[in-house]
């Protein structure tokens, strides 16, 4: 017996004869999928229809997450109000004012945070720097304020008695010193 190939099967032709390499055709950009002007765009996971292909008759699309279904979400709430307050608060060195608005958007960055199930370092930087700094705020305050009262009652006691002295914060004071040698 000879060897003779076996009959071609027309199912199943032999070998094609070699064709060159051809790169794949690249596929429609993303903006090229957008539907048509009217037309729903795909859900989630769903096969957009083909470029230039106009989508079947009768073709609906899933519905979009009903109310309490958490919607799939990239953004981290309170990171840059959080930044913000840390920023407020470190300028309340310099300012007054802004070390208790840092406390205040520290707070409220912190709190969305927590709603969202993220951490905030710079909200809780922003919360306790600004805390200290309106702390040590008040308390310089009612030293001044404390300051200014005792001077000024030694002042008003010099002002009934130019020739006597007066005791400001432990420290005596000739009267002479506080209003001034000169007379009106």
């Amino acid at each position: 017996m000879t060897d003779v190939p076996p009959p071609e099967d027309p199912q199943r032709p032999s070998e094609q004869p070699a064709q060159p390499d051809v790169p794949p055709a690249p596929e429609a950009p993303a903006y090229a999928q957008a539907p048509a002007y009217g037309q729903q765009p795909p859900a989630y996971g769903q096969q957009p229809p083909a470029y230039g292909e106009a989508p079947a008759y009768g073709q609906s699309y899933p519905q979009a997450p009903t109310y309490g279904q958490p919607a799939p979400s990239t953004t981290y709430p309170g990171k840059t109000l959080g930044l913000v307050a840390f920023i407020c608060a470190l300028a309340g060195l310099v300012t007054a004012i802004s070390a208790p608005v840092g406390l205040v958007l520290g707070i409220v960055a912190l709190v969305q945070s927590k709603k969202a199930g993220q951490k905030n370092g710079f909200a809780l930087a922003g919360i306790i720097i600004g805390a200290i700094l309106v702390v040590l705020g008040i308390i310089a305050l009612i030293l001044i304020i404390s300051w200014v009262a005792s001077f000024t009652s030694g002042v008003n006691a010099c002002l009934a008695d130019p020739t006597g002295s007066v005791e400001i914060w432990g420290i005596r004071f000739s009267c002479a010193q506080l209003v001034g040698s000169s007379s009106y």
